[in-house]
């Protein structure tokens, strides 16, 4: 977004005024803020406009600092965009509007809604890049005089932003010449900070997406990452932590929201603070300290993202094994906080807020009232702080619906009795986004608990047991607790069993969808495709269109396609498509024979044709031979019947995948509407055909579709908007090509090849191979430099194909497009899985809707809501891989089946199928899928009354049978010898499960000599002994964490019927 830095929206300057239709007003917006503007005007001109008669809004330059303006409030809230370097001056009867040339070609639009609205002419005033603008200024000064005296020397009263300094030659020129008018200043900031307090629905949903992603990025970006850290002791700066939440605001599928990333932004840099050093403003910086997470230590973290200019933010306090005074201070503030949230209802003063949560700590804790912050927080919207709405005590102002609030209540500096100086001191802090409604008040970041439990984490040895209770009874979010408590089976257990939960649930509702659509009509009918018809095979329309014949030999008729046989004297002309097979062979009397054999209804393998059944009483030449002492010209004839004939059956094949395409509408270009969106140096695939060298071309993006073309005539690709099923874009990560990827509704033709899947992309490196021979060093500058810029190329192609899918994004989200649901989704790398899906081992990552692969030929993409169920085959011990069938909602259609997925893959493809609310299955054998599914489109009742799918749910038998298994084998007689027979059949699992305590028992018996360590034991013994007893400067609490950290990995599972796996942890 152009306002990443200070401004409040994007700002259509010289650089995205080009776009053309990227940046359009919304005038139906426009309209209904201007006559909320001019109402409010009117209504409370004296106590809140400063009594003015005319007033004028300033927007600077756009700046790389991260600020709040009541102009650039303005122009985002009433044009949807900011408008940098524009003087927008207001009047009863006129809007004047001073800036650039390619500004006024923006807000032309404007002019009649104006009109219409309020009843105001739009002046338009284009200021040079080399005019300073002081005639225009002086013209629009003019006009105001007329307009309201009637008399040049009398002058009314002219409101402007006070508290906003000039910035810029134009706003300074602006400043000096208002000053100079002779007019009587009055500042308007009030009136404007009133206008923006109460929101309409468009700016509620706003803040609510902008609260989403707040929570989202604490939940899903902030807890877990600190939870890593702490858990596994590591080192981590607080500007660390404050890049990578930020780096998660503007890149939302980080944090698993589909939002737009050119439609958000950071409110503030995320705030990160521990050890001592607290600052509860909104303005405080994460400094480059690592993060202190010993005992009774305090985190404070706070978040604020923007969605399309309007703010959001969450704080919360995390506890580290918390003194009681910090519990108790924790949960007075938490009370505070609650209080001042219940008191925002409409009528009520501001200042109720703040006195509820005084009252809490004057009634709960007495001492710590100098501590309180002196507000419990402010207004928030397209400013992060509204003046105005401020919720400090001396507030009278009243609530009303539709305002938002940031409720944050803090305890600033609070002391603990410490040994350590970093935990002497901390502070506490809580923030949350509250929308005031007519009956209730709604916490849009409420989904980011801040219960006591959920934020008070321990890691004493004495309070573990106390913490394991305190999980198991949590729901929802966890909070993490040592590393003994997080790896522990009770945890793995709960999750399993929860996920089992949720696809029983599944299964449920899977079933009764199931029996609902089987029950309309489970379309019985052969999946075969009709037979296509043809059209009349004609060589010759008459006698007299045959070539004279020259002699009595076979002749090829290029032109009409006809192979012409002498025939009893007569040349007799056949189609040559009417020609199976041609052949040639040579006798030992040199005699030379051409075979041909004709297309004949009847026979096996015979296409068929709508011309054999026309004439079913006709009687069809099969098969003739002919005889020649010219080998030569019999093998030239050969020759071209075939090329003919390959000639026919390619052109005749095109025609029928075309005859069955979808009628596509026409593409409209661009022309002078708008300058289409344009991709260049792309190649294609599915390539087009030809025998020349292949060209890259360019992608453009028109009124309704797309179209790809190179710099030859007959290469050119449309694809309309509403035929686009799915849209693509995967930047290079670990591949060599960034690509967009578009899988259609309905099939087209690239070249000659029919295709739902058009994919175009760039490589990112060249393919080089060193010839040299020998290995360069690591430290080469050449080496190095040409390392750099490999990346630098990457860094811009996936820059470039970024811009250009945000851009069609913008252009999609226009009100024409709406029906179509199209947005660019991108492949989830972290959810990605090895498999083959066809013939070869492919990357294979889900996104937001689809599960895809599109480097590797062919592509696949499969789509989540066509899916009926998932069955895992092939799961089980000592299994390296194993395979996944998709079974679709259309039963005609085949499955699908992934097969030599890795196992390590396998319980991050259940928790991504249970999340996506999709029904999976385990079996241990590949299943016949086509019998399966004609058994039950052919007896669909007997299928529902069965139970569904649940014929594939093989644990309540698989348990019966695991019990007896396990009974029988738990006893067997000493002086029996296993059968050699089951020794061979249960070798793999025995030598995974049991090869070390073989080993051992092995080399036991071997020799009494080789009982003696080696080197190797003996030293990793003497270092094991070091790492528990620890350094002699070690603190006694490092050596007791530590010990448990040695414990927790190296304690055994609990017994269970679950035969023991070696190296399990």
């Amino acid at each position: 977004m152009a306002d990443h830095r200070g401004a409040n929206g994007q700002a259509p300057n010289g650089t995205a005024s080009g776009t053309g239709s990227v940046y359009s007003i919304n005038l139906d917006n426009f309209s209904k803020r201007l006559k909320a503007l001019y109402s409010h005007w009117n209504e409370h001109k004296p106590e809140l406009w400063g009594s003015s008669d005319v007033f004028a809004v300033a927007t600077p330059p756009t700046s790389e600092d991260l600020r709040y303006l009541k102009s650039s409030a303005l122009n985002v809230w009433l044009l949807g965009y900011e408008f940098p370097e524009t003087i927008i001056v207001f009047t009863k009867k006129q809007i004047h509007f001073l800036c650039s040339q390619k500004k006024v070609s923006l807000l032309e639009v404007v002019k009649k809604s104006a009109k219409e609205a309020v009843g105001a002419d739009v002046v338009m005033h284009v200021k040079a890049k080399s005019d300073d603008g002081i005639a225009s200024m002086d013209s629009i000064f003019r006009s105001i005089r007329v307009q309201y005296k009637g008399n040049e020397n009398d002058a009314p009263n002219f409101g402007y932003i006070a508290r906003e300094a000039p910035e810029g030659k134009l706003l300074e020129t602006w400043a000096e010449q208002l000053k100079s008018a002779g007019f009587q200043l009055t500042d308007v900031t009030n009136g404007l900070s009133d206008l923006f307090a109460v929101k309409d629905k468009e700016e509620v949903m706003n803040v609510k997406k902008a609260a989403y992603l707040s929570y989202n990025v604490m939940n899903n970006i902030v807890v877990p990452r600190l939870e890593s850290v702490i858990d596994e002791e590591k080192k981590i700066t607080h500007a660390t932590l404050m890049d990578e939440t930020e780096k998660a605001i503007v890149n939302p599928q980080l944090a698993k929201v589909k939002l737009k990333p050119e439609n958000v932004d950071i409110c503030y840099p995320p705030i990160f603070q521990s050890g001592g050093e607290f600052d509860l403003r909104p303005s405080a910086a994460s400094n480059e300290e690592n993060l202190y997470y010993d005992s009774a230590s305090v985190i404070l973290c706070a978040v604020g993202a923007r969605y399309n200019s309007y703010c959001s933010n969450i704080a919360r306090t995390f506890l580290i094994d918390a003194t009681p005074l910090q519990s108790k201070a924790y949960e007075v503030l938490l009370k505070a906080h609650e209080a001042a949230i219940g008191m925002l209802k409409p009528g009520r003063k501001c200042s109720a807020a703040y006195q509820a949560a005084l009252s809490i700590v004057e009634k709960e804790a007495p001492d710590w009232i100098p501590n309180l912050t002196k507000s419990a927080g402010t207004g928030i919207g397209l400013e992060f702080r509204e003046s105005g709405l401020n919720l400090n005590g001396k507030n009278d102002r009243l609530v009303k619906a539709g305002m938002v609030f940031n409720v944050s209540v803090g305890f600033q500096n609070l002391q603990c009795e410490s040994k350590k100086p970093k935990s002497s001191v901390f502070s506490l802090l809580l923030a949350d986004t509250v929308i005031v409604g007519e009956q209730n008040t709604e916490v849009v970041t409420g989904k980011c608990s801040k219960a006591v439990k959920d934020v008070a984490y321990s890691f004493n040895e004495d309070e573990e047991e106390e913490e394991k209770s305190v999980k198991a009874e949590a729901n929802g979010f966890e909070p993490f607790m040592s590393k003994t408590v997080l790896r522990s089976d009770n945890h793995e257990i709960s999750k399993e069993e929860l996920r089992r939960q949720h696809q029983a649930e599944l299964a449920r509702q899977k079933n009764e969808e199931t029996a609902r659509r089987l029950a309309g009509g489970p379309g019985n009918g052969d999946n075969r495709s009709v037979a296509k018809s043809s059209t009349d095979l004609i060589a010759y329309k008459n006698v007299n269109d045959l070539p004279p014949p020259r002699d009595f030999m076979i002749q090829i008729d290029q032109k009409n396609e006809a192979v012409l046989l002498p025939i009893y004297g007569s040349m007799v002309p056949f189609h040559v498509a009417t020609i199976r097979t041609v052949s040639s062979q040579q006798d030992t009397n040199r005699n030379c024979f051409i075979r041909i054999i004709f297309n004949v209804p009847g026979t096996p393998f015979s296409p068929h044709d709508l011309n054999s059944s026309k004439n079913q009483g006709a009687i069809y030449l099969k098969e003739v031979s002919f005889r020649s002492k010219d080998p030569r010209h019999i093998s030239e004839v050969v020759q071209q019947i075939k090329t003919l004939r390959r000639q026919v059956m390619a052109r005749e094949s095109e025609k029928a995948e075309r005859a069955t395409l979808v009628t596509q509408e026409k593409l409209q270009l661009a022309g002078n509407r708008f300058k289409p969106i344009r991709l260049s140096d792309l190649w294609i695939r599915p390539v087009f055909g030809g025998r020349g060298r292949k060209i890259p071309g360019t992608l453009e993006a028109h009124v309704n579709g797309f179209r790809y073309s190179t710099t030859r005539a007959d290469e050119r690709v449309d694809i309309m908007y509403g035929n686009i099923k799915h849209a693509f874009f995967q930047p290079a990560e670990k591949e060599m090509i960034t690509l967009v990827h578009f899988h259609l509704h309905n099939h087209i033709m690239v070249g000659n090849k029919k295709t739902k899947d058009v994919q175009f992309y760039v490589e990112v490196m060249d393919v080089v191979q060193t010839l040299g021979g020998g290995k360069r060093s690591a430290y080469d500058p050449d080496e190095i430099e040409e390392e750099q810029r490999e990346r630098d190329r990457k860094n811009k192609i996936n820059m470039d194909f970024q811009s250009f899918v945000n851009r069609v994004n913008d252009l999609w989200g226009q009100p024409q497009f709406n029906g179509l649901d199209l947005e660019f989704d991108q492949p989830l790398r972290e959810l990605g899985f090895h498999g083959v899906p066809y013939k070869a081992s492919a990357f294979i990552v889900p996104t937001s809707s689809c599960l895809v692969e599109l480097v590797e030929t062919p592509f696949l993409v499969v789509t989540l809501s066509e899916i009926e169920i998932v069955n895992l085959e092939r799961v089980g011990l000592g299994q390296k891989n194993f395979d996944m069938t998709i079974v679709f909602k259309d039963f005609k259609k085949d499955v699908l089946r992934i097969d030599s997925i890795p196992s390590t893959s396998l319980d991050g493809i259940k928790e991504w199928l249970d999340t996506t609310d999709i029904k999976y299955y385990e079996s241990r054998l590949n299943l016949n899928w086509r019998q399966i599914l004609k058994t039950i489109t052919d007896d669909p009742q007997s299928f529902i009354e069965n139970g569904g799918w649940e014929f594939l749910n093989l644990e309540a038998s698989d348990s019966d049978s695991e019990q007896s298994e396990e009974s029988d084998q738990g006893y067997e007689p000493s002086d029996v010898e296993p059968e050699s027979e089951s020794e061979d059949d249960d070798s793999d699992s025995e030598s995974l499960v049991e090869s070390e305590d073989e080993e051992e028992e092995e080399s036991d018996d071997d020799s009494e000599e080789e009982k003696g360590k080696t080197w190797e034991e003996l030293e990793r013994e003497a270092s094991n002994a070091d790492r528990e007893k620890g350094n002699e400067s070690d603190s006694e609490e490092d050596r007791r964490r530590r010990k448990m950290k040695a414990f927790g990995k190296s304690r055994a599972p609990p017994s269970s019927s679950i035969p023991k796996r070696s190296k399990l942890r």
